[in-house]
Formats: C-alpha cells, structure tokens, sequence
C-alpha cells in the first residue's frame, strides 16, 4: 500500500491547535477543562506517533477534528451550559440542554469510522458480514469504558466532578449515552460506509 502525499493532516492538526488554544482561554471550570480535553491530547499524541505506520484517511481524520471540537467546546462551557445547547433547548423546549447527547452520539460516530478503517486494513474482516457487528462492538465498548472514567471521576473527586459528568438530574444519564453512542456508530456505519470507502481509496494505493 502506497500513501498518497497530503497536506491535509497537518492543515487539520494546526486547526485543532487553535481550537484547543481558544478552548483554554477562560473556561468556566479548569477542572472540567482538563478532563473533558484530554482525549484530545491523547488522541493527537497517538496519531502523531503512528502517523508514518498507519496514516488515516481524509474523512476519518476530518471527523476526528470535528469530534475535538465538540469535546473543546464542552471543556470550556461545560456540557450543561453550551450555548448552542441553550438554544436547542429553547426551540425544542426541552428540558434540559442537550449538548452533551450530541457529544455522545459523536462519541458512537466517529470511532465507529475509525475502528471499521482499522479493521478493513490491518485485519481480514474487510467485506465480511461481521465487520458491521464488530465496528458496534467496539464502539459500545469505548462507551461504556467513558461511563467508567466518568464514575472514577466522581468517586475520587466528589462534587469537583459534577460539571464533567454533566448528568443535569437525569437519573438514566448513563444508559442514554451509551445508546446514543450506539446510534451514533450504526448511524456512521449506515450512511457513511460508502463515503469512508472512497475516501480510502483517494488516499492509498491498495
């Protein structure tokens, strides 16, 4: 497999850079800040590191950049009290604001890509009819292990914590973000396969 030369990583990379700098100018809660922003730390270190092994495709990465957003945002917000989640709230006249179901249902959609682009090119699942089945698999697992932090967070930090889990008073907070997370993958894997296919294609040589 040959890597197509590109420059939209780095475009995307420097973007993400001065969405996380603008994130960290006078969030509401620091605390919150620095949880809610640190899978976009780790996420840019591991890409950065496998970039030459196993680079991604465009809209896989296009997709990452957009998830950091929506993480920044929350950060410096707090998820409860995103503005457009205000407005949402106000039109649908909801009773809570919902900003953070959208963070959760791109927490399904976006690893759902990912995990399905890794499994096409470094395993023998591509075409196979488990492929769909196992891209969901890991998709509720990632979920699910988010729910565990989220709990870590609450036991050893207390009412600290309260702005990161954002739960609002819903007492089903829980299993609604992992069932949006689950409708978010098969949402991406439903609508976008076809899309993520050609968007390989441009960029390797297979």
């Amino acid at each position: 497999m040959r890597v197509k030369r590109s420059a939209v990583p780095i475009l995307l990379l420097g973007l993400v850079v001065v969405v996380f700098v603008a994130s960290a100018v006078g969030p509401k809660d620091r605390l919150t800040w620095y949880l809610e922003v640190a899978p976009i730390i780790v996420g840019v270190v591991i890409l950065g590191l496998s970039y030459r092994r196993f680079p991604l495709s465009h809209l896989v990465y296009a997709l990452l950049f957009a998830h950091s957003v929506i993480l920044a945002t929350g950060g410096h917000y707090t998820y409860a009290e995103v503005p457009v989640g205000f407005w949402v709230q106000d039109f649908w006249d909801l009773s809570r604001n919902p900003y953070d179901r959208l963070g959760h249902f791109a927490q399904g959609f976006v690893p759902a890509l990912l995990a399905r682009e890794i499994l096409i090119r470094r395993s023998p699942l591509k075409g196979s009819r488990w492929l769909a089945f196992l891209v969901l698999c890991v998709c509720l697992s990632f979920s699910a292990l988010y729910e565990l932090i989220e709990w870590w967070a609450a036991v050893l930090l207390g009412q600290s914590a309260d702005e990161f889990l954002g739960t609002q008073g819903d007492i089903w907070d829980t299993q609604w973000d992992m069932f949006l997370a689950l409708i978010g993958a098969a949402a991406a894997l439903i609508f976008f396969s076809k899309a993520h296919d050609k968007s390989m294609a441009a960029r390797f040589d297979q």
